[in-house]
C-alpha cells in the first residue's frame, strides 16, 4: 500500500477505506449498497475535517481494556470488554471513546455513557496502572443541519453546519458508577442466561427518545430495527394504535425499513457479479 506520506490525506482515506471495505467483505461474506457506501465514506472525511486535531495527536488507539472474573448477581463469571483511543500530550492524558451516536443524543443521555466510560477508566488507572486526566465520547453520527446540507450539495451550508458541529462530549469521573454499571451488566447476563427476553411495557416504546430529532418515541427509532418486532406483543399493541388509524398505522411499522432493503439488494447484486 502507498505510504500515508506521499498522498493527500483524503486520498489515502478514499484508498484504505475501500482496501478495508473489501477485506471486510471478504471476511463476513456481505456487502453493502453503493449508496450506504458513499455515505459511509463520506462519514470519514467529514470526520476528519473535524477532529484533524485529534485525530492527529493519537498515541495509542483501539486499545483493548478487559475487567475479568466479574460474577452477576446469580453467581456467574462474566468478563467486561471495550475499544478505547488514548492521546498523551502535554503530561496530560485523555480516553476517547467512538461512538456512531450523534452528540445531541450522547449529551441528552449522558448517564448511559457515565457508566460504561468509568468502568474503563477503572480499568486504565487501577488495573493497568496508568494515568488519566479526561475522558470524552465522539459522537460520529451527523447532526440534522449536515444531513439537510449534504442533501441540498451546497459546501457553503455545510461549512457552516460543520462549524457548529461539536462532535466531542467530556464526560466526568463518578467512581460510583463502577459498581453500578457492574451490577446491571451481570443483571443483564443473568436474563440472557436464564433466557428471560419479555419485551419492554408499551409506555416505554410510546416514550420520547431525548436528544433526536423530531422527539422520535422509541417504538419507532429502536423497535423498527428490530427482526423480533413482528412476534412482539408490545410492539403490536404501538402499531396498531387507534383503530382507525390501524390498517394504515401497521403497514408503516410492519413495513422493512430502508436500511434493510439496501442492503439485501445489495447482496442480491454481489450473487449477481
Amino acid at each position: 500500500m502507498t505510504e500515508q506520506s506521499e498522498i493527500p490525506i483524503e486520498e489515502f482515506i478514499v484508498q484504505a477505506f475501500q482496501e478495508n471495505f473489501e477485506l471486510l467483505a471478504l471476511e463476513s461474506g456481505h456487502t453493502i449498497s453503493d449508496e450506504v457506501k458513499e455515505t459511509a465514506l463520506q462519514q470519514v472525511k467529514l470526520y476528519w475535517r473535524k477532529l484533524r486535531h485529534i485525530a492527529e495527536r493519537v498515541t495509542d488507539t483501539e486499545v483493548h481494556l478487559t475487567l475479568p472474573n466479574q460474577r452477576t448477581p446469580a453467581g456467574r463469571e462474566y468478563a467486561i470488554e471495550g475499544v478505547v483511543d488514548i492521546v498523551r500530550e502535554d503530561d496530560r492524558v485523555t480516553m476517547y471513546d467512538i461512538k456512531t451516536h450523534d452528540a445531541e443524543y450522547v449529551r441528552a443521555n449522558i448517564e448511559l455513557y457515565k457508566q460504561q466510560l468509568n468502568v474503563y477508566a477503572y480499568i486504565w488507572q487501577e488495573l493497568r496502572r496508568q494515568p488519566l486526566d479526561e475522558m470524552a465520547v465522539i459522537g460520529t453520527d451527523f447532526p440534522h443541519n449536515i444531513k439537510e446540507a449534504l442533501t441540498v450539495m451546497d459546501p457553503v451550508i455545510l461549512e457552516e453546519a460543520l462549524k457548529s458541529w461539536d462532535p466531542v462530549v467530556p464526560v466526568e469521573f463518578d467512581p460510583a458508577y463502577m459498581e453500578r454499571t457492574l451490577y446491571e451488566f451481570g443483571r443483564v447476563v443473568d436474563r440472557i442466561e436464564e433466557g428471560k427476553f419479555e419485551p419492554p411495557p408499551l409506555e416505554t416504546l410510546q416514550s420520547t427518545i431525548k436528544g433526536v430529532w423530531m422527539h422520535e418515541r422509541f417504538g419507532s427509532r429502536v423497535c423498527r430495527q428490530c427482526d423480533e418486532r413482528f412476534s412482539c406483543s408490545s410492539y403490536r399493541q404501538y402499531a396498531m394504535g387507534s383503530r382507525q388509524a390501524a390498517e394504515g398505522r401497521m403497514q408503516y411499522f410492519m413495513d422493512d425499513n430502508p436500511d434493510q432493503e439496501l442492503w439485501r439488494t445489495a447482496e442480491l447484486e454481489r450473487f449477481e457479479e
